[in-house]
């Protein structure tokens, strides 16, 4: 199930599902640790004798954001029990607390009762193993802890300061259910408290005149001992919950907006879509600079693991389109989080936790009695790329001097050396999509683009030796590249050359063996700078990725690749290849973005981009990819990747959309829509040959 709408600071993250309940809520990192364990927190109404879960069939719910903030706008509706609830949720920008407004309407023309119960079902640090739920009457509040983990459940109704019942209780455990349970009579036991396998659940009573709105206000803080929530909950009491969440607002308005952007012809619908993927991937980048791939604990059940990690690769895409949005302290800080992550080799791993540990792995140290290294090279690559990138962006060259040394040259060197000296290529690592080892296009495409940009810094700092190094390793990647990844006599690069084993390089290129599939990934090609979006040899690749992998339904878009299994949904593969990915359709965009000629070339890649916004939940989040037939989203949501990639083919749109737009008399562009400035090639490196400049 989709995460509608996450709310978070970059400390405490949380996550309502479509049906409007709790399911994820990490702290004090976003994607560690879920203190939800993926268990829903539940939201049910009581009115004259009648009660229903928020969850359930009989509501009508929408999910959305107040615009341009991470506050939620959420309507709830239930015409048996004859109730409308309006619902503002934030995770104020500063303090580590969730802040809930409630608007209970009574739909009917009688004076009500109207009892609301929060129940709270925290696994804390992922176990419930030795938790406690207990009331405090200190602080009129609930409390959920265990060790160095504490969680206030607090409320604040106009004539009363705290909830009218509470209960605790034991769960999952010896047949119990929860407290959750005791709340559908309409009463709470008062249990004040319990300890081991535990839940809690609170109400809130109101007299709700005819036809009339009654309000009142929660918020759970979360800390580290009870001293922290203790002070949080008095600050709330103090500025009151409207007064925090209308803070909060402001500071996400300012936040989304802090660059001076003229849109061009874009629509207004785009434009909003362009600014909640800024906020949105600000939901998973945690304070300290990790940027997770998505924090949707639902995957758990398809492969016993999260997406709530950084990987490399990932991280470095989403920081460049953070970068070319004017969002640098960001990716500062994700570059400082990396730097203490490069082995001494000079590569890095698969993923790593948001606290810098190393993350979970099915890459082997050791394939058929041969020792490999567990890589994916292209997430080495594109670290390295990703700080030229955001220092052409940003000329912050003190800062970029603290990685020269410790990130720069140690992972350039590593390119440079882990090469096969038959072909020129890198040596075998794993695709991008952690399926399959060998010598891959796109791995190539960005190994080739890291040592140029190692290339750059070396020029830049004057160590012209290391500049002529890494300018030869790269100029012999793409010789490579032309002679054994391109085929002539399909007309296109292939996805991957199987890795080599001792048998077949006794017989030579005759025996090579290659994945001939048709992958999106193929477009790292031009994507990365190795070839020109239009050398022929990119041209019939491209044309062969948009006429295999087109989603042949109502729905649109592209798949990954061909035959795609993950998540699959239709095995008639010459209609569906694969489900539509977001990040697969936005590619092809950017590449019709980067070779139009006139600004009405630009309405094929609009129409693309226009299509992510229209598949997008209701609340603007973006899916890894929807199903096929029924836009329904699949796997994680959202997925930082999508998002990004749409900030970064937006800005590629904006970018064309200037060059083409200029004024007849004097050449100028006729419009600019952020700082934006020419690519800095230091003056030597113009002297080596480098394809696509």
């Amino acid at each position: 199930m989709p995460r509608d709408v996450p709310v978070g600071n970059g400390v405490l993250l949380i996550a309502f599902d479509a049906k409007y309940q709790i399911r994820d809520f990490y702290f004090p990192h976003p994607g560690r640790e879920n203190q939800s364990a993926g268990r829903p927190f539940r939201f049910g109404v009581w009115a004259d004798g009648l009660f229903s879960w928020v969850s359930s069939d009989d509501w009508t719910r929408d999910l959305r954001y107040q615009e341009d903030t991470l506050v939620t706008q959420v309507r709830l509706r239930s015409e048996r029990l004859g109730v409308e609830l309006l619902v503002n949720d934030a995770v104020d920008f500063y303090e580590d607390v969730l802040l809930r407004k409630v608007e209970v309407t009574n739909l009917k023309n009688q004076p009500r009762d109207v009892r609301v119960f929060f129940h709270h079902d925290f696994h804390i640090s992922e176990s419930a193993i030795g938790d406690t739920a207990y009331y405090d009457p200190a602080t009129s509040a609930v409390i959920h802890y265990k060790r160095n983990r504490y969680f206030l459940v607090g409320c604040c109704q106009r004539d009363k300061g705290g909830f009218d019942q509470w209960a605790t209780g034991a769960k999952e455990f010896n047949g119990a259910e929860g407290t959750w349970r005791d709340a559908e009579d309409g009463v709470l036991g008062c249990n004040p408290i319990a300890q081991g396998s535990v839940d809690s659940t609170v109400s809130v009573h109101l007299k709700v005149e005819a036809s009339h709105t009654a309000s009142f206000s929660c918020w759970i803080a979360a800390g580290k001992s009870y001293s922290e929530v203790k002070t949080c909950n008095q600050v709330v009491r103090d500025k009151s919950v409207e007064g925090m969440l209308k803070r909060t607002a402001d500071y996400w308005r300012a936040w989304v907006s802090k660059e001076s952007m003229n849109y061009g012809d874009l629509p207004e619908k785009v434009v909003r879509a362009y600014k909640r993927s800024l906020l949105v991937i600000r939901t998973n980048v945690d304070n300290n600079g990790a940027i997770m791939a998505a924090n949707d604990s639902d995957v758990e059940t398809y492969n016993g693991d999260t997406y709530s990690y950084v990987w490399p690769r990932d991280g470095a895409l989403t920081a460049y389109s953070l970068d070319i949005s004017g969002f640098a302290e960001l990716t500062r800080r994700f570059y400082v989080f990396m730097k203490n992550l490069i082995t001494r080799e000079g590569y890095f791993l698969h993923k790593y936790t948001p606290d810098g540990t190393l993350g979970s792995s099915w890459h082997p140290w050791l394939a058929e009695g041969v020792v490999q290294l567990p890589i994916q090279e292209d997430e080495t690559a594109l670290i390295v790329w990703g700080l030229w990138k955001h220092y052409n962006e940003h000329r912050d060259i003190e800062f970029i001097t603290d990685f020269y040394r410790s990130v720069i040259i140690r992972a350039a060197d590593f390119m440079a050396q882990y090469r096969d000296p038959t072909t020129g290529l890198p040596l075998g690592s794993w695709d991008l999509w952690e399926e399959h080892h060998g010598i891959h296009t796109f791995t190539v495409s960005t190994v080739w683009a890291g040592l140029q940009a190692a290339a750059r810094f070396a020029d830049l700092f004057g160590e012209k030796d290391h500049a002529d190094q890494y300018c030869a390793a790269a100029d012999e990647i793409k010789a490579g590249a032309i002679k054994y990844l391109y085929l002539p006599e399909l007309g296109r690069f292939a996805k991957t050359m199987k890795t080599p084993t001792a048998k077949t390089e006794q017989h030579g290129d005759a025996r090579r063996e290659y994945d001939t599939a048709i992958d999106s990934s193929l477009m790292g090609i031009w994507y990365f700078g190795m070839l020109d979006p239009e050398d022929p040899m990119v041209v019939s690749t491209v044309k062969a990725v948009r006429e295999r992998l087109e989603i042949k339904t109502a729905v649109g878009g592209m798949a990954r690749y061909e035959n795609d299994a993950y998540y699959q949904v239709s095995h008639d593969v010459t209609a569906v290849p694969g489900n539509p990915w977001f990040v697969s359709t936005l590619w092809l965009a950017e590449y019709e973005i980067r070779t139009a000629k006139s600004p009405d070339d630009l309405k094929a890649p609009q129409a693309l981009i226009q299509w992510a916004v229209d598949h997008a939940l209701p609340s603007g989040v973006l899916a890894e990819q929807v199903n096929p037939y029924t836009d329904a989203p699949l796997s994680v949501s959202p997925l930082t990747w999508s998002h990004s990639q749409f900030v970064t083919t937006l800005m590629a749109y904006l970018e064309r959309l200037r060059g083409m737009q200029r004024c007849g008399d004097c050449n100028q562009p006729l419009f600019d829509y952020v700082r934006r400035e020419t690519e800095v090639i230091p003056a030597r490196i113009s002297d080596f040959r480098r394809a696509g400049e």
